[in-house]
């Protein structure tokens, strides 16, 4: 047995059968809903409850993480939305064209993060053109938080039911 041949049983690519995919699909979403505009929900939730310094934090880190997604959009967004574009094609490509398991997973994981992604952009915009502040500001990242946790619910569950297909599919019918 070579060394190849042990890695790759030891790490298996078929990603739908793997426990690390499903650690990472559920890690990835959990990170997605609690950071919020690149602020932590636990401290959106102290500003609403408490206000004071936990006030001027939100605040501010909104103010910081929205100029510099606006920056990024603003200054490689064309080119971002080629690279992005490109990934996902040829992702979908691989995946579904020519039954790449693996190429399959990373689509499932990168194409809802790419929504996400824009969702961002759109959000930060919206604060841009008004710098909402106190229940205002609270309310509209509730609101940003609630579509990108839909989004990981739909993802996670096409997710869910495209593995389980492939899994279905590969042990019934031998691959």
């Amino acid at each position: 047995m070579d060394l190849t041949q042990t890695i790759f049983e030891v790490i298996d690519m078929r990603s739908f059968s793997n426990l690390w995919f499903w650690i990472a699909l559920a890690v990835l979403w959990s990170t997605a809903s609690h950071w919020v505009m690149g602020v932590p929900w636990d401290l959106i939730s102290r500003a609403r409850r408490k206000g004071g310094t936990a006030e001027h934090d939100v605040a501010e880190l909104v103010r910081i993480y929205t100029t510099r997604i606006l920056y990024v959009s603003e200054v490689s967004g064309l080119v971002l939305i080629v690279l992005v574009s490109f990934t996902l094609t040829t992702l979908a490509v691989l995946g579904f064209g020519y039954d790449v398991e693996f190429a399959q997973a990373v689509f499932l994981l990168v194409l809802p993060m790419s929504i996400v992604g824009a969702l961002s952009v759109r959000t930060a915009y919206k604060f841009k053109a008004d710098w909402p502040e106190g229940q205002t500001l609270y309310r509209k990242l509730h609101h940003h938080r609630m579509l990108v946790q839909f989004i990981g619910m739909v993802s996670i569950f096409v997710t869910t039911m495209w593995g389980m297909f492939q899994n279905f599919s590969i042990g019934v019918l031998g691959g």
